[in-house]
């Protein structure tokens, strides 16, 4: 997946946001009335494991009115999550697209395309009028990203608002918004099953741990989530504005061997836990095993995240690149 260069209307949006405009209209959307929290995509990043554990233990305890709407919890892959396996045949999160979500089930279809079926069929289907609402995907990284929410598109305006509310409401982290604009029939991961979703990421946290600080994180972010959407359903305006996003560009591999594709580097210790840092030309980003120091060569500066996340090694990913922007929102409110 490679986006050296951004589709042309997206550059009007991105040129247009940065300047200043006339107050936007209010948009309109319905309220929010299904929301899904799923925990366990990947089954050894555990924070939203227990996390979606102590919402379904507090279910039981205060009842579902605990929540200002209904709440599905899901542990998406369970099988992972009881082997302490990130996946147990292929990767769930790149099983929602619409070409895998349609493919016929056989006797070696693998375990997740399955499970993705059954997940679409439960909160979807998507891209459909009764798929869930609002739904909140849970997941950790090794990687240094503080507390991330990824999406797809760049004018889901009640998923923006969120994110723009959990930006000025928690300050214990840093909290940044990564678009990786695709297409919903493309896009690849649970949240797209939902008509509005994002994934929380929070890192680090090594697979297989679960950290207290970490899991905090993410349980507030859930909190003040589920507190918009009161705010919302409420009645309340909210305001538009500027958000800062990274969108995502492209994606650097290690250095490898060239016969045998083996890694002959490693992340430079310049650049290793410093995502969304500035990397301009000329910056070291590897150092090889025989001490050399590989250098960033593009002339554009841009933002790498997923610095040496553990999971990307299978997948030929050091990082990604992101170019930052701002993004111009409208006021939005319920729809009496």
């Amino acid at each position: 997946m490679s986006k050296q260069h951004l589709p042309d209307v997206l550059q009007m949006k991105m040129q247009t946001s940065n300047r200043c405009l006339p107050e936007m209209a209010s948009t309109f959307l319905p309220a929010v009335g299904r929301v899904a929290v799923c925990g366990g995509t990947h089954g050894n990043e555990l924070s939203g494991v227990y996390l979606v554990q102590e919402m379904e233990r507090k279910r039981k305890e205060k009842g579902d009115s605990v929540w200002p709407v209904p709440v599905t919890t899901v542990v998406s892959n369970p099988l992972a999550v009881k082997e302490c396996k990130r996946y147990i045949e292929t990767d769930l999160n790149r099983c929602f697209s619409n070409a895998t979500l349609s493919t016929p089930i056989t006797d070696s279809t693998p375990y997740e395309v399955r499970r993705a079926q059954e997940l679409n069929a439960l909160l979807g289907p998507k891209e459909s009028a009764g798929a869930t609402d609002l739904l909140c995907d849970l997941h950790n990284t090794t990687s240094n990203l503080g507390l991330t929410l990824i999406h797809y598109t760049t004018n889901d305006w009640m998923t923006l608002h969120i994110c723009k509310y959990l930006q000025t409401k928690i300050t214990r982290v840093p909290v940044r918004v990564l678009v990786l604009d695709i297409p919903i029939s493309a896009a690849y991961s649970l949240e797209t099953v939902s008509k509005h979703g994002f994934s929380i990421e929070v890192g680090p946290q090594p697979n297989g741990v679960i950290r207290a600080d970490i899991y905090e994180v993410m349980k507030e972010a859930v909190d003040l989530t589920m507190d918009w959407i009161k705010i919302f359903n409420s009645g309340t305006v909210f305001e538009g504005g500027d958000i800062e996003v990274f969108i995502f560009q492209k994606s650097i591999d290690y250095p490898r061997e060239p016969s045998t594709r083996e890694l002959i580097a490693a992340i430079h210790p310049q650049l290793q836990d410093r995502d969304f840092c500035l990397l301009k030309r000329g910056d070291p980003m590897f150092l090889t095993f025989s001490g050399e120091t590989v250098k960033y060569e593009d002339d554009e500066t841009l933002h790498p995240f997923f610095i040496n996340e553990c999971a990307y090694y299978e997948k030929g990913i050091a990082f990604h690149l992101a170019k930052k922007w701002k993004l111009s929102i409208p006021r939005m409110q319920v729809q009496k």
